[in-house]
C-alpha cells in the first residue's frame, strides 16, 4: 500500500472548461499505481471540478451558458460584490458542483468512461491560478 500526492498547477485564462485528463493519466502512469483510489481536490472557492463529455465542444459551450442564467452576473443581486460582477456568482457555482472527485485506478486504467474527461471549471473572468491536488492511495 502507498500513498503519493502531486500539485497540478492549471492558469485559467477566463470563464471555462480546462480538460486535464490527459496529465493526470499521465503521472498514474509515471508511477506505476495498479489498483487504488484517486482523490482530486480544488484549494479554491470560485472554481469546481466536474467530469463531463470530452468529444463535443458545445457541451462545455451550453454548461458555460447554463450556469451564467442560473447565476447571473448582476452585482444589484449580492451583497458580496469585493471582487466585482463575477464574485459571488463564482462563489454559488462551485457550490452548486464539486470542489473533490474520487476515482477508481484499476489495473493501471483510470476508470472513466468512454466519453469522459476530468475539468477544472473556472468560474472567473480574469486570468487565475489553479492547483488540482491529487492524491492517490492503493498499490
Amino acid at each position: 500500500m502507498k500513498q503519493e500526492f502531486f500539485n497540478l498547477i492549471i492558469n485559467t485564462n477566463g470563464q471555462q472548461l480546462y480538460e486535464f485528463t490527459d496529465q493526470t493519466i499521465e503521472w498514474i502512469n509515471k508511477n506505476q499505481f495498479n489498483n487504488g483510489i484517486l482523490n482530486l481536490s480544488i484549494q479554491h472557492t470560485s472554481a469546481s471540478l466536474i467530469i463531463q463529455e470530452n468529444a463535443d465542444p458545445d457541451v462545455k459551450t451550453d454548461l458555460i451558458n447554463y450556469f451564467d442564467k442560473l447565476v447571473p452576473m448582476d452585482n444589484n443581486l449580492y451583497i458580496h460584490t469585493t471582487e466585482g460582477k463575477d464574485d459571488m456568482p463564482a462563489h454559488i457555482k462551485s457550490a452548486l458542483t464539486n470542489n473533490q472527485i474520487t476515482l477508481s485506478v484499476k489495473n493501471s486504467e483510470l476508470l472513466l468512461g468512454t466519453w469522459q474527461g476530468i475539468y477544472l471549471f473556472e468560474h472567473r473572468l480574469e486570468n487565475q491560478n489553479r492547483k488540482i491536488i491529487h492524491h492517490f492511495i492503493g498499490e
